[in-house]
């Protein structure tokens, strides 16, 4: 394990646990999608700030991360929580064993997919980002999950870059979910509007950066958002879309 690795582990721990974390404002979030006792999928969990949320909400979580030392960060922080189930595998549209392109100097950006490594090369923000090394990691597919656990009530997705790929794993609608966007890669967020409108009749919302706050006061059409997503200046960087079926309650 090279110890920048770890740094950058102990960064993020400060940076989305430590006190000023905006964790009102990501409960007061997700309760408009969870309920005491709910089913969370967390897919790409990082250091487990979301799975902390979940928690506090009373949400019971399967949370995916294929990181070693991420997988090993959460064990130590949810570990013992019977109602968190740790899965050291990814998410993908079929079973078996990828390639993760690993940033050691910030973890959090690494990724199954080497378009967004290509996407980001050269790009205002992520100059400095670097994917230094390679590990071959287990990925399996949302409807195996499903078979396993449960049909989730809300799953989460951020893994960089690979959203769609994760979605194409997904054949059932769920009541609601969302999903990361970067303006690095957009066609990726585009892709996932199509699926999820093949999959059901969802509505759309967004949340920039890490505002915690839906932009939109009424829900938007797949069409809608795809627009909004398009016309996003490039210094929006990221954010997640959240999708809900128009029957969601």
């Amino acid at each position: 394990m090279a110890s920048g690795e770890l740094q950058a582990v102990f960064r993020s721990l400060r940076l989305y646990h430590g006190g000023c974390a905006p964790k009102a404002a990501m409960d007061a979030l997700y309760r408009q999608f969870l309920h005491p006792g709910a089913l969370v999928f967390d897919v790409g969990a990082h250091v487990g700030d979301r799975v902390s949320s979940f928690r506090r909400l009373g949400a019971r979580v399967v949370a995916f991360e294929p990181q070693p030392l991420l997988h090993r960060t959460l064990r130590l922080i949810h570990g013992r929580d019977c109602d968190v189930i740790l899965v050291a595998e990814g998410a993908a549209a079929e079973t078996g064993r990828m390639t993760m392109r690993v940033n050691s100097a910030n973890p959090t950006v690494s990724t199954l997919s080497n378009a967004f490594v290509d996407d980001a090369r050269g790009q205002e923000g992520w100059l400095d980002q670097s994917w230094d090394r390679a590990i071959t990691v287990p990925v399996v597919t949302l409807d195996q999950m499903i078979a396993r656990h449960g049909k989730p009530d809300f799953i989460k997705i951020d893994v960089e870059g690979f959203e769609d790929t994760v979605l194409h794993g997904l054949t059932t609608a769920v009541g609601a979910l969302s999903f990361e966007f970067t303006t690095i890669s957009r066609p990726v967020a585009l892709n996932c509007l199509d699926r999820l409108a093949a999959l059901g009749d969802y509505r759309f919302n967004v949340a920039l950066g890490e505002t915690q706050i839906l932009s939109f006061t009424t829900w938007l059409s797949s069409d809608a958002m795809a627009s909004h997503l398009i016309n996003l200046p490039h210094a929006a960087n990221s954010g997640d879309v959240y999708a809900r079926r128009q029957s969601f309650a």
